[in-house]
């Protein structure tokens, strides 16, 4: 039981705080239990069937903001425009990969054109 209860990754570096005065349809516990009992035996991947497309499948449960079209791409969105940060760190962890991967490509394509 206790593993149900852990983020499928290690590092929590964002989070969206949502409100429950936004549940219209199944009250807040029960459309989580319904994702959780949807998604424990899918397996998740980086493209199509993801910690988005739980969240999403929730959301449209509870009918949150009377709405029932959430998907991984409105969470997604939805992260870029409402998520916070953690931390400062969480913050530069997140980004850090992206921001070496540009610097070496525009090294490599000044050096080498």
């Amino acid at each position: 039981r206790e593993r149900e209860r852990e983020l499928e990754h290690a590092f929590l570096g964002r989070y969206w705080q949502l409100s429950p005065s936004g549940v219209h349809g199944d009250n807040w516990d029960a459309a989580v239990s319904d994702g959780c009992k949807e998604y424990r035996m899918r397996m998740h991947n980086l493209c199509c069937d993801n910690c988005h497309s739980h969240v999403a499948f929730c959301l449209n449960r509870m009918q949150y903001q009377k709405k029932t079209d959430w998907t991984m791409f409105t969470i997604g969105i939805m992260m870029m425009l409402r998520g916070r940060y953690v931390s400062y760190r969480a913050m530069v962890l997140t980004w850090l990969p992206f921001v070496c991967f540009v610097v070496l490509l525009a090294l490599v394509l000044h050096f080498f054109k």
